[in-house]
């Protein structure tokens, strides 16, 4: 695994669970407002190390106590080649809980995870309506993304949706054209963009949308989705 970083402890990553969070570094995506941009490259310079895993685990070793569960997130876990392996070491050694974010857009991986029952909690970015996607990633991955859509709300998993809004890049036609090709799923996030580390120096001066704007696009959602809730 290329770990990339650990946050020891959080109380908001993973739903009603204290879990540490672990970050892979490397995505497939580009997405200017994303706000984990030195997670993006794959390769890393010389003078930047990755974590090791050893030190990982032994951190998991002291503190499994403290914990109900693990967050891995990135970058774009799907594109470890171990991940498999490393998400059952957590579940088998230590006895933790499992939440993934992800982009969904390695449907074959994803699924296999599915299928072995590790996932405690799913967690999936869904950017744009599909026609749009092609401005963040190559459009190989989206009919990837959309199988993955499907067979997470056919599934007995416990998962959300979310899409990060971004004010000039989101708006309620987005927010209704992302509704409806989610629709059926049991729960979904909109999250207000924090202009922070974004990958375009631009949005770093950019502002959040105003409370009343997101209750906008919560109602326009909800004329598709059972459950709709914002974080601000």
């Amino acid at each position: 695994m290329r770990l990339a970083g650990l946050q020891k402890t959080s109380v908001i990553d993973f739903p009603d669970q204290i879990s540490a969070v672990v970050f892979t570094q490397g995505c497939n995506f580009h997405c200017p407002y994303c706000h984990n941009s030195q997670l993006i490259k794959r390769e890393l310079p010389p003078e930047q190390e990755l974590m090791p895993e050893k030190y990982f685990f032994n951190f998991l070793e002291n503190r499994k106590k403290l914990l109900d569960g693990v967050t891995i997130t990135g970058g774009e876990p799907l594109l470890q080649q171990d991940l498999k392996e490393f998400m059952l070491k957590i579940k088998n050694d230590y006895n933790l809980l499992l939440k993934l974010d992800t982009n969904a857009s390695s449907f074959k991986k994803l699924q296999e995870i599915i299928e072995a029952g590790i996932i405690d909690y799913l967690a999936v970015d869904i950017k744009f309506g599909w026609a749009r996607y092609q401005e963040l990633a190559p459009l190989t991955v989206i009919e990837d993304i959309k199988k993955s859509v499907e067979l997470i709300i056919n599934s007995d998993l416990n998962y959300e949706f979310r899409t990060t809004v971004v004010p000039g890049l989101h708006n309620q036609s987005q927010i209704q054209k992302i509704a409806a090709q989610i629709k059926g799923a049991d729960k979904y996030f909109i999250q207000n963009f924090r202009p922070v580390n974004t990958l375009s120096p631009d949005l770093r001066e950019s502002r959040s949308f105003a409370p009343s704007k997101l209750q906008e696009f919560k109602k326009t959602a909800e004329a598709y989705l059972r459950e709709v809730n914002i974080r601000d």
